[in-house]
């Protein structure tokens, strides 16, 4: 590959992540991101399994230590806030729904990309057009000039504007799976301490869904909405619509509800999304390939989009740099080496969207049930095998050049 400048498209996790293990291995990745900078906050993602290995592999294990959110476990409450179900951090060594390393998401982008100093970043912009031949590819951007690559990898996430163009429509690649949710910061120091570092997590009938959790300042609460329902006609770039949608669905639904409904009218960083999976038959066509959710998102539901990512990253860097230059053969072993671990971490939790979600008053005291018993057999077993995908994959060990 005589070109070694690699275009990322995404400065999420994976796209810096990436950047990361390419320079490490002497290549020159660039990174394109539609946002006009850094997207602070986030809800907190998991540091777990092989994707906490490849963290500390970075060197970065230390650093993200000090940033994790303190949270006690999860808790499910009924509409006066009372406790109906726990699950602590340490029920499953670290390994929960909570587990015991827990980030924000815009923490950890900003911890992956100052680990990339020197990465040259390309802020307020995406790319429009992907023209390849045998020697690179010639990518249009919506607000630079065209520029040559040897490779092109989309790492912007479910999505993806170079699966697109890559790929062909979303509609054969993406999966709906029942349901929407939204994130975003609430302030108010008061509900903050009334957590007591707990995820709070609360069901009420229709399948809605209302949680908050510690963030990592003082006075933060990051807060979530979700709701089950067929696919809606709703551009997924209104956010004014996203949130009167949220405010007439929750209205009057209980427990803390209304002081949620408070904060995102006044949140800076406001998402909204369906819950969706990314399946595809290859991971790459030609010289594009795809990276963490662009190509296989799991949803959160699973809670191992981070972990894809991570090792993701790792793998695809380590093959282009074993493969010296010979990128298909590089493709190739990537694929092979991410596809059973894809597979695994795509299987949704017991109930899937339902169990999130439960629709009638009896299925949610079943939910806080099974909870309660979360601990034990039966269950027990059933819920460690779920946790445990995130370590179920062999890292190998990539050379590094004597200068990295």
């Amino acid at each position: 590959m005589e070109n070694t400048d690699i275009l990322i498209s995404g400065a999420g996790i994976a796209g810096p992540a990436l950047a990361y293990w390419l320079r490490r291995h002497g290549l020159r990745p660039v990174v394109v991101e539609r946002a006009p900078g850094p997207r602070p906050g986030g809800q907190a993602v998991d540091l777990r399994g092989a994707g906490r290995t490849v963290i500390e592999r970075m060197g970065l294990m230390e650093r993200a230590r000090a940033l994790c959110v303190e949270q006690r476990g999860i808790a499910l409450v009924d509409r006066r806030g009372r406790h109906a179900a726990r699950m602590p951090v340490e029920l499953f060594g670290g390994e929960g729904i909570v587990s015991e390393l827990e980030i924000l998401r815009g923490d950890l982008a900003d911890l992956l990309r100052e680990a990339t100093d020197g990465v040259e970043y390309r802020y307020d912009d995406t790319v429009t057009a992907l023209d390849q031949d045998a020697t690179g590819v010639t990518v249009r951007f919506e607000n630079s000039p065209a520029r040559r690559f040897g490779l092109v990898v989309g790492a912007d996430g479910l999505h993806s504007a170079v699966r697109r163009l890559a790929f062909g429509p979303a509609a054969g690649h993406y999966r709906p799976l029942g349901g929407y949710h939204a994130w975003f910061t609430v302030h108010d120091p008061s509900f903050a301490r009334e957590l007591d570092s707990w995820f709070l997590m609360y069901n009420a009938p229709g399948g809605l869904v209302a949680s908050a959790r510690p963030g990592r300042l003082p006075g933060e609460v990051k807060a979530s909405l979700g709701f089950r329902s067929a696919p809606l006609t709703l551009d997924r770039h209104d956010g004014a619509a996203q949130r009167r949608l949220l405010a007439e669905r929750f209205a009057g639904t209980g427990w803390e509800v209304d002081r949620l409904l408070a904060g995102l009218a006044a949140a800076d960083d406001f998402a909204f999304d369906s819950f969706g999976q990314i399946h595809l038959d290859r991971y790459s066509r030609g010289r594009v390939a795809l990276l963490g959710d662009a190509g296989y998102s799991p949803s959160p539901l699973t809670g191992l989009g981070t972990s894809l990512a991570l090792v993701g990253a790792y793998l695809l860097a380590g093959e282009l740099a074993a493969s010296a230059g010979d990128f298909r053969t590089a493709y190739a072993r990537y694929e092979e080496r991410m596809r059973p671990y894809v597979t695994r971490a795509q299987e949704l939790p017991p109930g899937g969207v339902q169990g999130y979600a439960p629709d009638s008053a009896l299925m949610i005291r079943l939910r806080a049930a099974s909870m309660r018993c979360m601990g034990r057999w039966p269950l027990r077993p059933i819920l460690a095998a779920q946790f445990a995908k995130a370590g179920d994959i062999a890292l190998p060990d990539y050379p590094l050049p004597a200068h990295a």
